[in-house]
């Protein structure tokens, strides 16, 4: 496409001008405004020490050069600013553009390579298995899905965890409540109450461990649940079968063979102060019983069998764990990029104008599966996608619950479905879409065809951008602009009128075909359906 056609025509001019290797902080970008041009280097300000010479002289030559190289498309090139380059491209350098995502498809377009098949390994939602997930759970579950998806698009090859906090006295506690529940019995001290501790208990067979079976249970409804918003995992890993292995002992050995373990007062602890860590950490009790952070440990080092990169995205009240697990992967001998945290921030819920507090244990909580019901999958998971995770989020429910251009998923599947409207109606009419090299797409001039194209040609390098920043609101954000455009361009250039010439209906035919693959891109990006009704 134009961007590396531009690159490799900027390197050539480089190296005639003696600036060899060409510096690798090279880019080709767009101006942030648009009045700038449509594309910009910065090739003269990074060269300028190696051409010898000051950058604004530097851009002179560049230019001299990039001129007499007849770049395609080209209308002008200025200098900006320090030494910036601006080029200045004639439409035919969209319409080109629009011919080759038609010609990709949404198999091809926006598919990259970044990743060359390096293995991520995703973990993310992980909530314990003590009853339903609830709604600010599913933030975390619509994000480390899309994420995925986001890697998987870039080159990368991603494994979505979901680790079962299976052991220890809150899963016990979880069983004594059922148990009560079910014998009519009070709730035990600490223990799980709501409807769902009473639903459940109702299902429990006479005479099951009540704690093994709380756990089933409740991964079975987290499965459903999470399917139902297009979540799923590769691996479910559980912590008691972990342990179960003898993978707390492996590690313990393995990190003091490499000198990181010592004992004191009856402990045994991580010196985890040699990898950036504030302080040491215990790993086993003067009691002899293990703290939760060796088998963390345990299934950390387990985790890389299934990658080569780590990826945790945790909640809000996770800082203080990043740096003692990262000091833990270093002691294993992992290097420090190898583990990389994604920390969220909590959804409020607001219904009726007020806030809908969300406590698993007292049992007063919006389930994700009641959100899901009163709105919609697709809506919920889009409404989490609109933010970055590292920002709180407010999502109002009765906001979402209307069908309405104010729920912004319904304006971008409502740009889907209309595009699919349209083909249908061209059928109706007989008039059928033409080869897309028999189409004549130069007559694609008004400026909100060209806008939409332009638009379009950004979605690569926004799923890069997405996918190196961790960022799939990146993707909702363009999405949403793409259909806005849409909708424009709908409402102002007439496809089908019978005073629109031919030449122009069939490149206008093909423009909403280039909008639907972009849409169909982002929407699977999102997790999201492409209805084509509505």
């Amino acid at each position: 496409m134009i961007k590396e056609q531009l690159l490799a025509s900027v390197a050539k001019a480089l190296g005639e001008l003696g600036v060899d290797p060409v510096p690798a902080a090279v880019v080709i970008e767009r101006p942030a405004n648009p009045d700038h041009g449509d594309w910009s280097t910065n090739a003269a300000l990074v060269s300028s020490k190696l051409a010898k010479t000051n950058p604004r002289e530097l851009a002179q030559r560049l230019i001299g050069a990039l001129e007499a190289s007849a770049l395609p498309h080209m209308e002008a090139i200025e200098i900006a600013g320090p030494g910036f380059i601006n080029f200045r491209l004639a439409p035919t350098w969209l319409h080109e553009t629009l011919i080759t995502i038609i010609e990709a498809g949404p198999d091809d377009f926006a598919q990259l390579t970044t990743g060359n098949g390096k293995r991520i390994n995703i973990e993310f939602v992980s909530a314990n298995p003590t009853g339903p997930i609830h709604a600010g759970g599913g933030r975390w579950g619509a994000y480390g899905d899309s994420l995925a998806r986001i890697m998987a698009r870039c080159g990368y090859r991603p494994h979505k965890e979901f680790y079962i906090n299976d052991r220890g006295v809150q899963t016990q506690l979880f069983g004594a409540s059922l148990q009560a529940a079910k014998d009519g019995q009070p709730t035990p001290e600490d223990g799980y109450k709501g409807q769902y501790i009473t639903d459940w208990a109702s299902e429990m067979p006479d005479g099951v461990d009540p704690g093994p079976w709380g756990i089933e249970r409740s991964l079975a409804d987290a499965k459903q649940v999470l399917e139902s918003m297009h979540v799923t995992f590769d691996t479910w890993s559980s912590e008691a079968a972990l342990v179960a292995t003898g993978a707390m002992e492996t590690v313990l050995d393995q990190l003091r063979e490499r000198g990181h373990v010592y004992e004191n007062d009856g402990a045994i602890w991580l010196r985890t102060t040699d990898f950036g860590d504030d302080k040491d950490r215990p790993l086993i009790k003067s009691d002899g019983e293990p703290t939760y952070f060796l088998p963390d440990i345990a299934y950390h080092a387990d985790k890389f069998n299934r990658g080569e990169h780590l990826i945790d995205v945790l909640g809000a009240d996770h800082h203080g764990y990043v740096p003692r697990m990262k000091a833990a992967m270093a002691a294993l001998g992992h290097a420090a990029d190898d583990y990389e945290v994604i920390i969220g921030q909590n959804v409020k819920l607001y219904e009726n104008g007020e806030e809908v507090k969300i406590s698993k244990r007292a049992g007063t909580m919006v389930e994700i599966g009641d959100l899901i019901e009163a709105v919609g999958a697709d809506v919920a998971r889009f409404a989490y996608l609109l933010q970055s995770v590292d920002s709180p989020q407010t999502i109002d429910i009765d906001m979402l619950r209307a069908q309405a251009a104010e729920n912004p998923v319904y304006y971008v599947q409502y740009a889907n479905a209309r595009i699919h409207s349209l083909s249908r109606e061209a059928t109706n009419r007989g008039v059928e879409r033409r080869p897309i090299e028999m189409a004549s797409l130069v007559a694609l001039t008004e400026t909100y065809e060209l806008d939409l194209i332009r638009h379009l040609s950004e979605l690569p390098d926004v799923l890069e951008l997405a996918c190196r920043e961790r960022a799939p609101h990146k993707i909702t954000t363009w999405a949403r602009e793409l259909a806005s455009l849409f909708h424009v361009f709908y409402n102002h250039c007439p496809i089908l009128r019978d005073d629109t010439p031919d030449d122009l209906q069939q490149a206008r035919l093909w423009l909403a075909e280039g909008t639907r693959i972009g849409l169909a891109i982002a929407l699977d990006l999102l997790g999201v359906d492409a209805p084509e009704q509505m």
